[in-house]
């Protein structure tokens, strides 16, 4: 991130702060910002309406199914943005074979109407919604049972007690669900990358991508500058929800949990929620299902049309799309067991640590994962552009592209093991150094047994994210080294949508799968680490 600051303002090594005015100045760069700053905060204020009720009715209420709608839910939170731009796009574009099926598609030649500002503001919104659940669920599990009871007792009916009473003590909540939206929407480069580009409709991560494409490292000292723009306003943004949660737990003594009862009204409100789910996950995903199962656009999908070709092609006989499922799922997996493992020791070490130090230990380890992903991209450029001592330049390797998701995943790693080794009990550790038990083979012998089920935890959260990852692979691939985000883009842009449809179903089951077995790992791990338990 110093780098990245350095050669923003000091691009020839003397400080030059009106440089960096100008570069931000530009026509283009001024009119990217107000898109970005336009779409994340219209798309978070509807994350916030969209993700707030089903938080209230999962975490509050008796509503038959809760459990299953929390989780589907979080679905898009685990799914690749630019796999749920193109979901939509397939859906209400005039060459949707979903709704060609039903005669219900739009004439040829129709633009698609996800393209563009509304459509990135409502895919925003959708993916946004769990992270506006997962912060909103935390507060309101902290709402005491006595609070409610009492204003029940006094007569206030459902809907005043949480007008009143609820929505006054998770305020906090909701300023930091918002933020935290914000920040993502800032940073977000899949869905602009679809719906926006071609409508030349660009938002800060989009620009910055254009410009590096297409003049390369020459352009340095302007993108360098809009990535210190893209990262102000994404650490704003974490700030905004630091702020708004400090002190939020300290207000009220948490109790029992409050719960309403809904009567009559849970299974009309259930149909509801999963009407809600239907139109965000299942339809964007059927219409994917059915672009994937036909030979190309404008076949109507039918029982002598429907083909498994593309997926033979990306999977089996295309070079490029076999070797993005191979480069992906070792550049993950790579992360994922680094981190898995190499987190162990760095929590244990720091859980000795005072409260400051582990509070600024954790900021360091959260930049990398808060700043957009196109930020990091650019600082990971400028660090191993030139040749380093023994090992040379790693730009245009794999070697940097793994560097930069272990760098930007390394949070996710570590905040389950960090939970996992702050309830180990002490006594443990010092009973093995009474008994002359070396710092080594108490790290092996009971931190690393104790923590190993939080380790496999974080390792495939690691892998989730890593697998579809496109905004830091987007400006770091080279020939040889394209990940699956980057060729689906590709594929897209080539006007090969079927085949990047059937790329989007595989990495879909291949996410739900590591779901379903992370759920049923979920029992051995500590309170708190899987967001929908």
């Amino acid at each position: 991130m110093l780098r990245l600051l350095v050669a923003a303002i000091a691009p020839g090594g003397e400080l030059d702060l009106a440089a960096f005015a100008d570069r931000l100045l530009r026509p283009a760069a001024l009119r990217a910002m107000w898109h970005t700053l336009d779409t994340a905060i219209f798309g978070a204020v509807f994350a916030v309406c969209l993700g707030a009720p089903f938080a209230v009715a999962v975490t509050m209420t008796d509503l038959p199914g809760r459990k299953p709608l929390g989780f589907l839910l979080l679905l898009p939170l685990m799914i690749a943005p630019q796999v749920t731009a193109l979901s939509w796009l397939h859906l209400f574009g005039p060459s949707s074979t979903l709704l060609g099926m039903f005669g219900l598609a739009p004439p040829p030649g129709t633009p698609n109407p996800m393209l563009g500002r509304n459509g990135i503001i409502l895919l925003y919104a959708v993916q946004h919604a769990p992270i506006v659940f997962i912060t909103l669920r935390a507060g309101l599990s902290r709402v005491p049972r006595d609070l409610v009871e009492a204003a029940r007792a006094s007569g206030a009916a459902p809907l005043l007690v949480l007008r009143t009473i609820v929505l006054p003590v998770v305020r906090p909540y909701i300023v930091a669900a918002a933020a935290l939206a914000f920040v993502s929407g800032v940073g977000n480069f899949g869905i602009p990358a679809l719906l926006g580009m071609p409508v030349n409709y660009l938002t800060l991560p989009t620009l910055i991508y254009q410009d590096l494409s297409s003049f390369g490292p020459g352009v340095l000292p302007q993108i360098t500058a809009l990535s210190v723009l893209v990262a102000m306003l994404a650490l704003a943004g974490v700030a905004c929800q630091s702020l708004a949660l400090r002190g939020a737990g300290h207000r009220f003594a948490a109790g029992t949990p409050a719960r309403f009862s809904l009567g009559s009204a849970g299974l009309p409100l259930a149909g509801l929620g999963w009407l809600v789910i239907g139109l965000m996950l299942v339809l964007p995903a059927c219409a994917l299902l059915a672009t994937s199962l036909v030979p190309s656009f404008g076949v109507p999908l039918g029982l002598k049309t429907m083909t498994p070709s593309n997926y033979a092609e990306v999977l089996v006989r295309q070079v490029s799309t076999v070797r993005a499922f191979r480069n992906s799922l070792l550049f993950a997996g790579s992360a994922a067991l680094i981190l898995a493992v190499g987190v162990i020791p760095v929590a244990a070490v720091l859980e000795r640590f005072g409260r400051r130090w582990q509070r600024l230990s954790s900021g360091i380890v959260d930049l990398p994962y808060a700043v957009p992903g196109v930020v990091l991209a650019i600082a990971c450029i400028l660090l191993f552009l030139r040749p380093l001592p023994l090992i040379g330049s790693l730009y245009a390797t794999a070697a940097i592209i793994l560097i930069a998701y272990a760098m930007r995943f390394f949070t996710l790693a570590m905040k389950p093991v960090a939970t996992a080794v702050g309830q180990i009990p002490r006594d443990l550790d010092e009973a093995a150094a009474v008994s002359g038990a070396g710092i080594f083979r108490r790290l092996m012998t009971i931190t690393t047994p104790l923590a190993a089920p939080a380790a496999v935890a974080g390792g495939l959260l690691v892998f989730m994210s890593a697998f579809n990852e496109l905004t830091v692979s987007a400006l770091l691939w080279s020939s040889g080294n394209e990940t699956l985000g980057v060729v689906l883009f590709s594929l897209e842009e080539a006007g090969l949508g079927t085949q990047a449809a059937a790329i989007a179903v595989s990495t879909i089951v291949v996410v739900i799968v590591l779901l379903l077995v992370l759920d049923r790992f979920g029992r051995r791990l500590p309170a708190g680490v899987l967001p929908w338990r």
